[in-house]
């Protein structure tokens, strides 16, 4: 009796049948001490050094050593933590050099198969290419599925419907519509009204939630039972599970006529059949997404490809498109920081991105550390993009964004200029912030409302390379700043105030007399001379570049 025979269920998949189904020179077998013949019932990302992981719920899966280098001790300790925890296969990526020999010694004494990846290849994409393998290698007990192409879900949604007798639409978790069967009947109001919006109404889905019933979904392998009542037909539901992970649902409602006696076993049957279509469906979006997401970077950027990047987009030449760039932190003063965005500065783009698609649907996004790029078409005169961003951002606590919008591009190849001009107003939104007690406040602005600010960051960005690093300025801010003195913010206020004495004295809370005794001083200590125009511009230019090089 075979496997599928005797427990009802798909015959497990093997290491050798899921590489085969992944092209050639993206994951390569660097050992196999018990061969590929091995079962594999999934794939995970894990982080070895987790003391808190289960081990048992990782035996016969392929494990993603995602951040692991392959020629390190940490490597070793990786294969010996799979081999422990019994896992079918261990995944490095593949270095310059290769695997370190002892890495690959560790592997071969060892029951844990040792593969690398490609290192153009993600580790998103090859998790996507290992699930979709692993899914399409077992077999089921629905013989009409076998003749689906990877991904039908209309075929699918079909299929289960003639077995349950009654209607099928197949939801995502966010109960978004991805497919249902031919309507034989009129539909209830429930099924036409769901698939006429290609998703559950929204209160359908608050009172679903409210009365347990999804956690009750989400929570068992099983079918649930939604009993008829005056409104709605019964519905029956079912979770398709990828591992630990709900890719989505099936659900059957009666059809002009009672659902089929065994329609819940035909249920069962159909969410381990939809397994790989939904798998094939989530791996295909994802990959349409990164291109998405390249197309935008290369069209924004310009140069090669980027005739090809507007194609893919669909970025017309006769229609003008505006740039927006948001810059997200979760803590102020973090402005210049270089590592990775924190959770709620990825959770607070992930928002506006989904903001900006629902402003303008035709708008693309793009994201890179902390920076948001959107690209809209340009519409409204009067309407302010950035400021709706800025607006959805304050629902999101403890995170600060600034938005910058450029000017409109008439052509796709004024678009990296655009942007550009996008990145100096935020920059410039962030120096303001910097300079005041706003540096909590998100904010947003227009090319166009900071025109002087964005000139004359462009002055000083080609003056600094120039700017001596030695000289009065140079010599006033570092004995500020190993004597705990005001000259240079004497100074400052002084210029910012045009010469102002009495307004300049009030912005630092300083007598007038003291701030005229630390400007003679300045001129006496360190020949700042702030009676000669020349040396007033050099002095206002040496403190900006000063002060935006300090970290």
């Amino acid at each position: 009796m075979t496997e599928r025979e005797s427990s009802g269920r798909p015959a497990a998949a093997t290491l050798a049948r899921v590489l085969d189904l992944i092209d050639p020179g993206i994951i390569d077998v660097v050992a196999a001490p018990c061969g590929t013949d091995v079962p594999v019932r999934g794939v995970t990302l894990y982080d070895l050094g987790d003391e808190g992981a289960d081990g048992a719920a990782l035996a016969g899966t392929i494990l993603l050593a995602v951040g692991v280098d392959p020629r390190g001790r940490e490597a070793v300790e990786a294969v010996r933590a799979a081999r422990d925890a019994g896992a079918s296969a261990l995944v490095l990526r593949r270095g310059a050099a290769g695997v370190d020999p002892a890495v690959v010694e560790a592997a071969e004494h060892g029951g844990t198969a040792l593969l690398t990846r490609h290192p153009r290849r993600g580790w998103t994409h090859v998790l996507g290419l290992l699930r979709n393998a692993c899914a399409q290698s077992g077999t089921f007990e629905l013989a009409a599925v076998d003749s689906l192409r990877p991904g039908d879900l209309s075929g699918l949604a079909n299929t289960v419907a003639d077995l349950v007798g009654g209607a099928i639409t197949i939801e995502d978790p966010q109960s978004r519509v991805l497919a249902y069967s031919r309507m034989d009947h009129e539909p209830d109001p429930m099924r036409r009204a769901t698939i006429l919006n290609q998703e559950v109404p929204r209160w359908r889905v608050a009172e679903l939630r409210e009365s347990g019933f999804f956690r009750t979904l989400w929570g068992t392998d099983d079918v649930v039972r939604l009993p008829a009542d005056e409104r709605y037909a019964e519905r029956l539901a079912i979770a398709v599970r990828d591992g630990g992970e709900v890719l989505g649902s099936i659900w059957a409602a009666a059809d002009g006529r009672p659902l089929a006696p065994d329609a819940t076993a035909a249920l069962r049957t159909a969410a381990r059949a939809a397994l790989p279509h939904l798998v094939h469906h989530e791996t295909r979006g994802r990959e349409a997404a990164r291109r998405r997401e390249e197309a935008v970077h290369t069209l924004l950027g310009g140069g090669a490809g980027a005739e090809q990047a507007a194609r893919t987009l669909g970025v017309r030449p006769d229609r003008p498109y505006t740039v927006i760039v948001v810059e997200a932190y979760e803590r102020p003063g973090t402005e210049a920081a270089a590592d990775p965005p924190t959770h709620a500065e990825q959770r607070v783009l992930d928002v506006l991105a989904l903001q900006a698609t629902a402003l303008r649907p035709e708008c693309v996004t793009a994201r890179a550390g902390r920076r948001l790029f959107v690209l809209t078409p340009a519409g409204d005169a009067h309407a302010d993009p950035a400021r709706d961003l800025v607006a959805t951002a304050r629902s999101v606590p403890g995170t600060v964004v600034f938005a910058g919008v450029g000017p409109t591009a008439g052509r796709p190849d004024a678009l990296p200029g655009a942007r550009e001009e996008a990145e100096i107003v935020v920059r410039v939104l962030r120096e303001r912030a910097a300079a005041s007690a706003g540096a909590h406040a998100s904010a947003s602005a227009l090319s166009a409302d900071v025109v002087s600010e964005v000139a004359l960051v462009r002055l000083l960005d080609r003056l600094a390379p120039l700017w001596p690093m030695a000289g009065p300025v140079h010599e006033m801010v570092e004995h500020d700043r190993l004597h705990g003195s005001e000259y240079s913010a004497s100074v400052g206020a002084y210029l910012g105030a045009f010469g102002d004495t009495s307004a300049a004295a009030r912005g630092l809370s300083v007598h007038p007399n003291t701030l005229r005794y630390r400007l003679r001083r300045a001129g006496e200590l360190f020949g700042v001379d702030l009676d000669d125009p020349t040396g007033r511009l050099l002095a206002d230019l040496g403190l900006r570049l000063v002060y935006r090089a300090r970290p």
